[in-house]
């Protein structure tokens, strides 16, 4: 006699996801816990869904809140520029002949490319006032102190790769803002004993051409990504091992905390889909600008910055000179070797006045040198192309003015050679 109950629909995809969920290493959650998706332990000895579901129900402080979203505000911006940086790469062709041509194409002609590389140039400024805010609250609070200096240490790493991000692809558009301010800044620095080697190994050649191209396109795409990921992994694995600190008012509340699914998963979704909003929204509305094509024997009339650390590096440059990053690198090797020195338990602020004049001489002077490169919108007064394509400022009383490029001058794509 035949059975007359039917079978449920799709029955075969049921009992299939149920095979692959028996078949499947719990382990593999351990990528996502690496990479900083998932907080809590992963149990191998439970199936994949049920060692997910173990993992997600961790409970976290009940002081974690708001607050401490910065550092994951930080982190989706760093995957967004990843995103984009590969998309932008497809297109993207690395030599000076070529390279202007490419953003072009990549602006005019590729779906969406407009969008594509204005959201990676907007994400490259958001995210470096999200990092230096997250490093605020970090400082402010005393949570550098041990346990957690190591992790302070990878921060303030992880803080120099993001500046080595941005510097190596300001580069790449070729176009006269970016040549001539990468110029100048490559000047400046070759005059620092401490970092004029890595000036010259970057320039890689008299001065900036293709040879510099090269040189920074390979450390923005091979050699960054891989620093950044290892200090990434080093910086979750830490978080998860010492925890997130204590507010400095008192010890915690009491109680058992919150689950990091829903409510700490769900915070994290919101501050994420505003901060994506806010990415788009100033991608879309204001596009930022390209300058003409890069040209080595022709000074431009005005320098457009397109990230937020050129308008502080050439402020330090134009008001204070070799002084600037001096200044800024004896500050930052300070903020560094901080948790060697501020080795007590006291965190309040108002009883560390030492810290709070080195914060505010730290952050408060980047703010101030931003706001005043802002204002800078051309080269320094007296400057002059010199033999070989590069530039130099006339201090002393300027001698007969040059005569004028005539327009059947060398383009000097190779940057070989002045006229």
């Amino acid at each position: 006699m035949r059975d007359s109950r039917k079978k449920p629909r799709f029955s075969w995809l049921t009992q299939l996801w149920e095979d692959i969920k028996a078949s499947t290493d719990p382990g593999l959650l351990g990528i996502a816990r690496f990479l900083g998706l998932i907080y809590g332990p992963i149990d191998r000895r439970l199936p994949i869904d049920q060692s997910l579901r173990k993992s997600l129900a961790r409970r976290l402080p009940s002081y974690v809140g708001w607050r401490h979203a910065l550092g994951g505000i930080t982190y989706l911006l760093f995957i967004v520029l990843i995103v984009t940086g590969v998309l932008l790469s497809f297109y993207y062709r690395p030599s000076v002949q070529e390279a202007y041509p490419s953003i072009q194409y990549i602006v005019t002609d590729v779906p969406m490319g407009w969008l594509v590389r204005d959201l990676h140039v907007w994400s490259a400024n958001l995210i470096v006032v999200a990092l230096l805010a997250h490093m605020a609250r970090v400082f402010f609070t005393g949570t550098y102190k041990p346990p957690r200096e190591t992790n302070w240490l990878v921060g303030l790493l992880l803080l120099l790769v993001v500046l080595a991000f941005g510097a190596t692809g300001y580069l790449l558009p070729w176009d006269q803002w970016a040549y001539w301010t990468v110029t100048e800044v490559l000047d400046v620095v070759s005059r620092i004993p401490i970092l004029a080697i890595v000036a010259d190994v970057l320039r890689g050649d008299v001065n900036v051409s293709g040879a510099t191209l090269s040189r920074f396109f390979a450390v923005h795409v091979i050699i960054l990504p891989w620093m950044a990921l290892a200090l990434l992994l080093f910086h979750f694995s830490l978080v998860r091992r010492h925890g997130i600190a204590p507010p400095t008012d008192g010890p915690p509340t009491a109680g058992d905390g919150v689950r990091f699914y829903p409510t700490h998963l769900l915070r994290s979704f919101i501050v994420g889909v505003l901060v994506l909003a806010v990415a788009i929204s100033l991608a879309a509305l204001f596009p930022r600008p390209t300058g003409d094509r890069a040209d080595p024997f022709m000074l431009p009339e005005e320098l457009v910055s397109t990230w937020i650390v050129v308008d502080v590096s050439l402020a330090l440059i134009r008001y204070l000179g070799v002084w600037g990053f001096t200044i800024f690198t004896v500050l930052g090797l300070s903020m560094a070797l901080l948790p060697l020195f501020d080795r007590r338990p006291e965190r309040r602020l108002k009883r560390r006045p030492v810290i709070l004049i080195l914060g505010v001489v730290f952050f408060g002077g980047f703010l101030i040198a931003w706001l005043a490169g802002r204002q800078l919108r051309s080269l320094p007064p007296g400057t002059q192309l010199r033999p070989g394509s590069g530039i130099e400022s006339v201090t002393e009383e300027p001698g007969p003015a040059a005569p004028p490029e005539t327009e059947d001058a060398p383009q000097g794509d190779e940057g070989e050679g002045g006229p």
